[in-house]
């Protein structure tokens, strides 16, 4: 016998978690993923489609009750005409920013520099909250323990990752293992590993709780530049300038598939939300889309003529933005793996793009020190943010996709707002 006790909403990408209890007392959840559900889905034959295929029986006689849901999560997949404006201009460290990165709610948000330190800032008011402080070197990478936000991890030139108390600014452990320069890191969406990547051809994934190495990812033979965990974090994938991607398997540590066809480095890489389907993208002016359980490259996406530089799945995963040195950024059909649409503008190479969370406009940073957001299905640049005095090298929406960060080499961060 089992108990419906609540329910909860994800509008990015949208899903409904039904949390209920067990005759035992135990309470449970699982998430039902809408992740067809547009802006003309028909709600009634969804609400039956979800009800009848609701295995416990825990949605029978609710109908009017998930309809309502549904109406709710639909309401959130449409992105009415935005105009952003600089809300703040941030002259946040003394040395070049690196990176920099929301925390989910896109309430705070952080930035790493030359200058050896990562900074926490308020994104309401563009005040910093706090410093972190203790690498010895440029602190590179970095991250929120999203969805949580109570930690941030850093990776560093000094070798070595930093966990740090997002509040307190205190160091919880300093992770040594890596032989040289750490350039990339990420959380695993449980928040308990962390994944590091080094310029000494290998990962590692440590516990979060005790700061301990759980495993060495040994096998890439050159630097790892990118990597990514799954959503439900039970893989991870690895690009190198080996010219390889590899898929891991988080609780052994072992090398499941290798992702074997480009002619150049990767640069990128990520897993789409179902996590059936992985993209890199390479020097050699192409992106590849690979399915996860048999690494074997279902798509080769070309038609840039430099190298592509970064790659980003939609929340839906139906769509791919490629980011290239050739000044162009284009949008393919995961399902078909066609180019739906080229977007040009940019007069220098564009090393950054991201999606906002309904999938319908993705934005742009670029060495011609301007960002643009674009309608990701006509190709329209809808808007340019200018201002900044050299290259932008970081950009990103917040979760609800109505604000929007730029890093760039002229030392400062700017809050965009609509």
């Amino acid at each position: 016998m089992v108990k419906l006790v609540s329910f909860l909403l994800r509008h990015y990408p949208p899903g409904l978690t039904l949390k209920y209890e067990r005759s035992n007392g135990s309470v449970e959840q699982k998430t039902i993923d809408l992740l067809g559900l547009e802006p003309s889905t028909n709600l009634d034959e969804l609400a039956r489609k979800v009800i009848d295929e609701e295995p416990l029986g825990l949605l029978v006689n609710r109908f009017d009750q998930v309809k309502k849901l549904l109406a709710s999560l639909q309401e959130k997949t449409t992105c009415e005409k935005r105009v952003f404006y600089l809300f703040k201009m941030l002259r946040a460290h003394i040395l070049p920013l690196t990176n920099c990165a929301f925390n989910k709610d896109g309430d705070k948000f952080i930035t790493g520099s030359y200058d050896r330190t990562c900074k926490v800032w308020d994104t309401a008011t563009g005040d910093e909250l706090v410093s972190l402080e203790g690498h010895k070197n440029v602190v590179y990478a970095l991250s929120f323990n999203t969805p949580f936000g109570g930690m941030v991890a850093t990776g560093s030139f000094d070798k070595t990752c930093k966990l740090w108390n997002s509040k307190t600014g205190e160091c919880l452990y300093t992770l040594k293992g890596h032989l040289t320069e750490i350039v990339c890191l990420c959380f695993n969406p449980q928040s308990t590993l962390l994944a590091s990547g080094s310029m000494d051809n290998t990962a590692k994934l440590w516990d979060v709780e005790t700061g301990q190495e759980l495993h060495a990812l040994l096998g890439h033979t050159a630097e790892i530049v990118s990597l990514n965990f799954n959503s439900t974090g039970d893989k991870i994938i690895t690009g190198s300038f080996d010219h390889t991607s590899k898929i891991w398997d988080v609780r052994s540590g072992r090398c499941i598939h290798t992702l074997a066809g480009h002619k150049g480095e990767i640069s990128s890489t990520q897993f789409n939300f179902s996590g059936d389907l992985a993209i890199s993208g390479s020097i050699d002016r192409t992106c590849r889309v690979w399915n996860v359980s048999s690494g074997q490259c279902i798509y080769t996406m070309r038609g840039h003529n430099d190298e592509v530089l970064d790659v980003a799945f939609d929340f839906r995963g139906k769509k791919i933005v490629t980011a290239s040195a050739d000044n162009t950024a284009r949008v393919f059909s995961t399902t078909t793996g066609a180019c739906i649409s080229n977007f040009l503008g940019h007069d220098g190479e564009i090393s950054k793009v991201a999606f906002n969370p309904q999938g319908t406009k993705f934005i742009s940073a670029s060495s011609d020190k301007t960002c643009k957001v674009w309608n990701a299905e006509t190709g329209f640049c809808l808007q340019t943010l200018e201002g900044h005095t050299d290259e932008i090298f970081s950009c990103a929406f917040n979760y609800c996709g109505d604000t929007i960060i730029t890093g760039s080499k002229d030392n400062t961060c700017r809050i965009w707002k609509s």
